[in-house]
């Protein structure tokens, strides 16, 4: 993505992005209603391929990506991002559990993630989930013509670090179309008035990572899941959102959501 051209979107193409977006919305109203518990990460990866493929009509667009096999990504607990599917790994009680999924529809692709709590959680986890989630609505609420990116990352880190909480800075948003990843790189963290103009008709991701102890990280052996070198817990929401002429409109809101203030 680094030092790339980003391309705006006509608003032909921003309509089918945001057909993509409704479908994966549709896709989290359905893990909405699973009971998690006891079920392993390989059994919901299935779940949302199945949905996505028979429901929706549409394509994981992750899977075969950078050589990824799977659906989702499944970040539980400590695991900051990019965690793999197993059939081994069962969410129990207490846990709380990021899914990442992305959908292509007419070859447009839309991106988002949602960190569930699985059954009795601990308040402090709750409460660092219920941030992370502000937060991402803090660096939405920045996004409008003539803003700059680090308007958006600063609104986000200022929010997360009010709380006591650290941004991770090894991992970012970023532009979207029908590639996955394209142009601008989107920091969750950085200084009001710095960094690319924002244009009507720019569309990409914001997916704050926030951590409940140091922002440090570090990759498993597995090549793919980034988790906290503290083993502290981490939670992460994503939305695809394309600037319009007066602000923002977010391409894979959910049924269930309002716009936070």
């Amino acid at each position: 993505m680094q030092g790339g051209v980003v391309m705006t979107k006509r608003p032909d193409e921003i309509a089918l992005m945001a057909e993509s977006g409704r479908l994966l919305a549709k896709v989290f109203s359905y893990l909405d209603g699973l009971n998690l518990i006891g079920m392993s990460t390989m059994q919901v990866n299935d779940l949302v391929d199945r949905f996505i493929v028979d429901e929706l009509k549409a394509r994981p667009a992750s899977k075969g990506q950078y050589g990824f096999a799977y659906a989702l990504n499944s970040s539980r607990n400590n695991v900051v991002c990019h965690g793999v599917p197993s059939a081994t790994e069962i969410l129990q009680s207490g846990d709380i559990v990021n899914f990442d999924i992305t959908l292509e529809k007419n070859d447009y692709i839309a991106d988002s993630s949602k960190t569930y709590l699985v059954g009795d959680v601990s308040a402090q986890a709750k409460r660092l989930v219920q941030v992370t989630y502000e937060a991402l609505w803090q660096g939405i609420k920045a996004v409008r013509p003539g803003a700059r990116l680090g308007d958006v990352g600063y609104a986000i880190e200022r929010h997360a670090q009010k709380h006591g909480y650290s941004v991770v800075r090894e991992y970012c948003g970023h532009g979207i179309g029908r590639e996955m990843h394209e142009p601008p790189q989107v920091l969750h963290w950085g200084k009001p008035r710095t960094g690319l103009v924002l244009q009507e008709g720019m569309v990409f991701t914001i997916e704050p990572m926030i951590n409940q102890g140091r922002h440090a990280v570090q990759t498993e052996d597995d090549g793919w899941a980034v988790t906290t070198c503290d083993g502290k817990l981490s939670a992460q929401f994503e939305h695809t959102v394309a600037v319009t002429r007066d602000g923002v409109q977010v391409l894979t809101l959910r049924s269930d959501e309002k716009i936070l203030n």
